[in-house]
């Protein structure tokens, strides 16, 4: 992948893009009907609190200065804030104040306050002693709390936790956004004749508001329904997919769906390019260097001089023993080399398999936490994760500018991270083999296979894994990380896995 990804990458998430369809709501108060501007974005429609109050003549302030109004009755205050996920319903009679978390944030546009409608009715109800009924769209009725609504063209409003889903076609797969209201404690998921089901526990949907028709590419079409307390989705997919990964949306209650396509599509692989995919280059990456040392352990020994002597060592047995696979390193000295540029060294020197070797460590020295770890690209799931992914990520200080990356959260992370996870089967598999290679040879713990968000692997289009290979803060995993024979035998095992994984990764490229 190219520098410009990366680039791209920052302004997209630096600079806030605000991409909306502008219309306007109709609100009807019983032979009166107003305009109340509104905008949508992501299938959610915001409306000006400003203008609803207004328009009803409701007792209001508005501080221009805090992006803050109120609306009173005389039982009732209800708060909405700019940029804040949070709506305040204060009741005069007994001081109790009711939070309601929005899954999205409230805008201040044009200084107008814009709240998404659908999570608002329910404490403008309360303040207006009225009902509010939504027809999803752009009608809402105010009605007395004991009359229906007659002749009116829509239906009362039901709260439905599921209001609709997103669908993006990346180059390399598809995102889904399912868009809820309410955290969603738990799933189960299984594929079955190009069916993907996934069923969503405690949360109902608005079944008729989500399309039954997919945008083309991975979907097909969606079948949703709900069972009972749960929801149900029914992808059906097309024959390019290959996995896929449900993840909770940052800062938000809607989750993140990703399908993944093949590596190796069928008008791509042919006698004619096949060359283009052989397993003809490695790249091996020696974490830190330079004026970047890594983890400091015990006795002084610094990270950035173990992973080099054992990344020097696995490519003399690779260059050795597999004549038609070139070494690529990221360096060969005691050098640093920015985060970025070692993705893009692996890219345009035709990687196939991207091993960047690392030294795990805890603050406290000495401790008792020893083993090897085995990383593929993918949001942190435990604190600890997170934690060796953010000290391993905390390099960028010594770049001359770290402002190119940003937090790798669960959503933009992503986001930026579909282009890898077309090779995610495939790391999935070397991280296997390499875990039990090296847990069969060494006299170091396995901790496992875990997964992190690591800006070294971000821009690395292939196959990739981030190796911890013991803790220097650990005197058993130091004993055998300094020593030549120790750096030897850690480099024997990634090699004889590397061996195993180039005939794997033959016999699956000549299958498709």
């Amino acid at each position: 992948m190219k520098f410009r990804f990366l680039v791209l990458f920052v302004l997209f998430f630096s600079v806030q893009s605000f991409a909306q369809k502008t219309s306007v709501l109709e609100l009807i108060n019983g032979a009166s009907s107003y305009k109340i501007p509104v905008f949508e974005r992501y299938n959610t429609v915001y409306f000006s609190i400003d203008a609803f109050a207004k328009a009803l003549s409701l007792n209001s302030y508005y501080n221009s200065a805090a992006g803050k109004i109120e609306l009173k009755s005389a039982d009732y205050t209800v708060k909405f804030t700019a940029g804040n996920p949070f709506i305040t319903l204060a009741s005069a009679e007994d001081s109790r104040t009711n939070v309601y978390q929005l899954p999205t944030s409230t805008y201040l546009v044009n200084e107008q306050i814009f709240v998404p409608l659908v999570y608002s009715i329910e404490p403008l109800q309360t303040v207006l002693d009225k009902n509010l009924v939504w027809d999803g769209k752009y009608r809402l009725v105010l009605t007395n709390r004991s009359e229906a609504v007659k002749n009116s063209g829509v239906t009362r409003f039901s709260a439905f936790n599921i209001s609709g889903i997103t669908i993006e076609e990346k180059a390399n797969g598809t995102l889904v956004r399912v868009e809820s209201n309410k955290r969603i404690p738990s799933y189960s998921s299984e594929f079955k004749d190009h069916v993907l089901t996934i069923i969503f526990r405690d949360v109902n949907a608005d079944v008729a508001n989500i399309s039954e028709e997919g945008p083309g590419g991975l979907v097909k079409k969606v079948n949703v329904k709900n069972i009972g307390k749960d929801t149900e989705f029914k992808f059906t997919l097309g024959k390019d997919y290959t996995t896929s990964e449900v993840l909770n949306a940052d800062k938000s209650n809607d989750i993140l769906i990703t399908l993944h396509n093949k590596v190796f599509e069928n008008n791509e692989v042919n006698e004619k390019n096949k060359s283009k995919w052989n397993f003809d280059v490695i790249v091996i990456d020696a974490g830190h260097g330079g004026i970047d040392p890594g983890a400091i352990g015990v006795g002084g020994i610094k990270e950035k001089d173990v992973t080099l002597e054992i990344a020097l060592k696995l490519g003399r047995l690779i260059e050795k023993n597999i004549k038609d696979v070139k070494v690529v390193y990221t360096r060969k000295t005691d050098k640093a080399v920015d985060l970025y540029k070692r993705g893009k060294i692996a890219n345009e020197l035709g990687g196939k398999l991207f091993i960047s070797i690392h030294c795990n460590s805890t603050p406290q020295k000495p401790s008792n936490a020893e083993g090897y770890e085995v990383y593929l690209l993918r949001p942190g799931r435990t604190k600890e994760a997170i934690a060796i992914a953010e000290r391993e990520n905390s390099v960028i200080q010594y770049e001359e500018n770290p402002a190119r990356y940003q937090k790798l959260t669960d959503e933009n992370f992503i986001l930026v991270s579909m282009a890898q996870s077309a090779y995610m089967k495939y790391s999935e598999e070397f991280s296997d083999i390499l875990n039990k290679q090296m847990e069969d040879d060494l006299n170091i713990e396995s901790k496992g296979v875990k997964q992190a968000g690591f800006y070294v692997l971000v821009g690395a289009s292939m196959p990739s894994v981030l190796i911890e290979t013991g803790f220097l803060s650990n005197y058993h995993d130091v004993a055998i990380l300094k020593s030549e024979k120790g750096q030897e035998s850690i480099a024997e095992s990634i090699y004889e896995a590397v061996k195993r994984f180039k005939a794997q990764y033959e016999r699956s490229l000549n299958s498709e």
